[in-house]
């Protein structure tokens, strides 16, 4: 992470270097209405990790939740989204910080552009309003209560904040220049009138700042050095520099733009997610097809995949498309690391060995729990006379590069013995029901005897032991690259495939009691998580795909 000397870190660094700052002080400021998604874990990981990174200078970033719309926030998304930095591993320690608690810090600067003729309660309607702004090369025109006196601003701003003016009937707007070519300062609003109780300030307000002003007032009241927002705020930095230099601030914060991140088959609008969610299109924020990082949280992504994925994607200024596999090889890199190995049958098929003369005939075989882990160790896995395999690993005519079980052939049960075709039992319609194999005496862990050819391991539960488990197998929520720009709406290509829930799975018993959230690579198959909400252990027993074990989209 340090060794990555973006645009942005080299000027933090030079900062520091000549003395212009004794530290660098950034922050975090999500708006508390939605979860957070993969996009904001950019900025967060930026802000975050440079405090990290220069902490030996007592470098610090705040986590700050911009509250300033009562109408769409709440405190389970504040909740949430505190889970989300500290499972990304960040601390903020004392310095927690609410938009609201500066409401009084707000209302003050307010009164203070009122007073130096620098902002005015307008009452014209919302319509009126954006007539008067004009369009982008073409001026504006001044509201004809642009010039109303000083003394009745006050006035009408103290009804506004008292609940006696009424929503949508008068603003606040800062008084800057109606002809700029730049629309975001031609007067913008800076109050507006709202009867809504605020999570953290219940009724006390009858109004509330806009984002565009009390933004700028927050990170200069908390003494920011280096102001990091995405791109499309560009254009609001003018407007940002006017608030501070023209309010009693007791710092003047750099701003500083980077491109956001962006992932094909994905929506990153809250607006949208919030759509999904309430229309049941998934079963809520931490659906684990949501790119929200409480979902893929929930699928089984690891804080360390989702960093890796971040930094190795770099900050610039250049906006880009980063391919959903990218994210994918990422978390198949860490798990493949750190991920168990077990057994599970997705689609059994019965597979009996008919020279075990005994059913209770029972075999313990060594398994190796992770190969890239020699800490990890073995365990012991239930060998029975009947075993479940998976249907696909089983063909009555195989072709000619198939190596696994079927007529005149051999294969190995992984840790185990090799086996032989002997023969197959099949339903009323055709389908196969049971195979009949030998074992190979004397083959475990060892090279297949002179005149036998087993090119293949295939994975295996024992029927006597094995555990009932439901398997969801998630995909991506939308099968178009850029949902965003379908002509009939992002809704329209959603993925039909998103999600299939395999039931009857069978896993080896190792798997009985694991926790929610256990991960695991099920051999041959995929990378798996317990589910964090409805897997119950030894009682219900739910994993959720993670991801294939390679890119299927491919």
């Amino acid at each position: 992470m340090s060794e990555n000397k973006d645009f942005i870190r080299t000027i933090i660094a030079e900062d520091l270097a000549n003395g212009k700052h004794a530290t660098s002080i950034t922050r975090f400021p999500p708006e508390p209405n939605g979860f957070l998604h993969i996009g904001h874990a950019k900025a967060l990981c930026l802000n975050f990790g440079l405090a990290q990174e220069n902490a030996a200078s007592g470098a610090r970033c705040h986590l700050r939740f911009d509250d300033t719309n009562p109408v769409k926030e709440d405190t389970k998304y504040v909740d949430s989204i505190k889970q989300d930095v500290e499972w990304l591993g960040f601390e903020w320690g004392e310095h927690l910080y609410f938009a609201s608690d500066y409401f009084d810090y707000f209302y003050d600067c307010a009164v203070h552009l009122i007073k130096n003729g620098l902002a005015y309660v307008d009452k014209q309607s919302p319509d009126e309003m954006r007539e008067g702004r004009g369009k982008v090369g073409m001026p504006g025109s001044n509201s004809p209560f642009r010039d109303t006196a000083i003394d009745e601003n006050l006035a009408f701003f103290d009804q506004m904040k008292n609940g006696v003016i009424g929503e949508g009937e008068a603003v606040l707007r800062a008084k800057i220049d109606m002809s700029s070519p730049n629309m975001n300062m031609r007067d913008p609003a800076i109050y507006r009138v709202l009867h809504t109780d605020h999570h953290n300030t219940g009724d006390t307000w009858k109004m509330y700042p806009m984002y565009d002003f009390a933004h700028p007032l927050e990170d200069a009241k908390e003494e920011i050095t280096h102001s990091l927002c995405s791109l499309e705020f560009e254009d609001h930095r003018p407007l940002y520099d006017w608030v501070v230099n023209n309010c009693p601030t007791p710092a003047k914060p750099r701003q500083i733009e980077f491109s956001r991140l962006n992932i094909n088959y994905t929506v990153m609008s809250k607006r949208k997610l919030l759509e999904l969610v309430e229309d049941g299109v998934v079963s809520g924020w931490d659906d684990p097809r949501m790119p929200t990082l409480s979902g893929m949280r929930r699928r089984g992504y690891t804080p360390e995949s989702i960093k890796n994925f971040i930094y190795k994607g770099g900050v610039t200024k250049v906006n880009s498309i980063t391919p959903f596999s990218t994210l994918e090889n990422e978390v198949r890199n860490d798990l493949n690391q750190i991920a168990d190995r077990r057994m599970a049958v997705l689609d059994p098929l019965k597979v009996v060995i008919t020279n075990w003369e005994s059913d209770d005939h029972v075999e313990q075989m060594t398994c190796v729990n992770n190969p890239n882990d020699d800490s990890a160790g073995t365990r012991e896995v239930p060998l029975g006379k009947e075993v479940y395999i998976e249907r696909d690993d089983f063909m009555e005519e195989p072709f000619k590069k198939y190596f696994r079980l079927g007529p005149d052939r051999y294969v190995r049960l992984k840790g185990g013995y090799i086996i032989k075709y002997v023969g197959h039992s099949k339903d009323d319609a055709g389908n196969v029901t049971e195979v009949q194999v030998e074992s190979i005496p004397d083959t475990i862990g060892k090279d297949a005897p002179e005149g036998i050819k087993c090119k293949a391991a295939i994975h295996w539960v024992s029927v006597a032991d094995a555990i009932d488990a439901e398997v969801r197998v998630y995909d991506r929520l939308f099968s178009e690259e850029n949902p965003d720009a379908a002509e009939d709406g992002f809704m329209s290509c959603l993925n039909p495939d998103s999600l299939e829930i395999i039931s009857a799975v069978k896993l080896e018993p190792s798997l009985a009691n694991v926790p929610a959230g256990y991960k695991c690579q099920f051999e041959r198959i995929g990378y798996f998580c317990a589910d964090s909400v409805d897997h119950k252990p030894s009682r219900n027993i739910v994993f959720n795909r993670t991801a294939a074990l390679r890119d299927n989209w491919k």
